[in-house]
């Protein structure tokens, strides 16, 4: 693949319908052993997000994920010459055999999406999975109510859940997502959300909310930040047999549910609104 095809916006890229295929943990093709897979291909589907595919490590079959849970990859070196490795959420479905993609947004200032950004079609990436990469696992209680209030690149492991929640015909709860943005631009994965919205609109919503978006654009959606007012037009009340996902930026978890490492506490604007611990979620 030429390094001009490579690098063009690919507009068209989605990840198809919504897929029911979870695994339980413990089957995974990457363990705690670094494993380098290479990279088959890259898409670039914004102005600085590219979708790297790589191959699994058999080259055969399903990385056989666990729903939810995310992967360690490793590349480059920090200022003090240690490994710099990132968590990042496959986007693909178990159903997906001999290859998994991830969508990687690329900061100016970020150290390892330098590092992947330079990376071609060949080349070779290392990854693993350790305990605490496992997260919440389908069904996540069997609620009936589903709140997902995301930030930035956080929509990634909400992919996984919806794929399970959304692909899996039994599955009758409702999902409603929050997602906070700076601008319209910098929405991740926004075709497929729009697809599913359609796809699955009886079950499925998302609001958009954008921080940064220029007055003299066409947006009509909402604007600013996630509020309180939003989440009780939006979700299930505290009342109501719900659970609520919290995935994004360090700032998002201190205002809305409190640090993600102290999941055996509650703080912020859930907790003002009555929810408890048991039905928020910190991804």
């Amino acid at each position: 693949m030429s390094t001009a095809k490579e690098e063009a916006i690919d507009l068209s890229w989605t990840l198809g319908p919504p897929t029911f295929d979870v695994l339980e943990p413990g089957n995974c093709q990457f363990d705690e052993n670094w494993k380098k897979v290479e990279l088959v291909e890259r898409t670039k589907i914004a102005h600085n997000v590219i979708v790297f595919t790589f191959r699994t490590p058999d080259g055969k079959t399903s990385l056989n994920l666990p729903t939810c849970s995310c992967i360690l990859a490793k590349g480059g070196k920090d200022a003090e010459g240690n490994d710099i490795v990132r968590p990042y959420t496959p986007v693909t479905s178990n159903n997906i055999w001999g290859r998994f993609s991830l969508i990687i947004k690329i900061y100016p200032d970020g150290a390892f999406g330098k590092y992947i950004s330079n990376c071609r079609v060949g080349d070779e990436v290392e990854f693993k999975q350790i305990p605490i990469n496992v997260k919440i696992q389908y069904p996540f209680g069997k609620k009936k109510y589903y709140g997902m209030l995301v930030g930035g690149t956080g929509i990634t492991p909400m992919v996984q859940a919806l794929h399970a929640l959304l692909g899996n015909e039994k599955d009758t709860s409702q999902i409603n997502m929050l997602l906070g943005n700076q601008t319209e631009d910098d929405i991740l994965c926004d075709k497929v959300l729009k697809s599913w919205t359609l796809t699955h609109g009886e079950q499925f919503d998302v609001t958009h909310v954008l921080s940064s978006e220029p007055e003299d654009s066409t947006w009509t959606g909402e604007r600013g930040f996630i509020t309180k007012e939003l989440i009780e037009k939006h979700f299930a009340s505290p009342t109501e047999d719900v659970l609520i996902f919290v995935c994004g930026p360090p700032q998002m978890y201190d205002a809305f549910c409190g640090p993600r490492d102290e999941r055996d506490k509650l703080s912020g604007i859930l907790s003002d609104m009555g929810y408890s611990v048991d039905q928020v979620y910190k991804f």
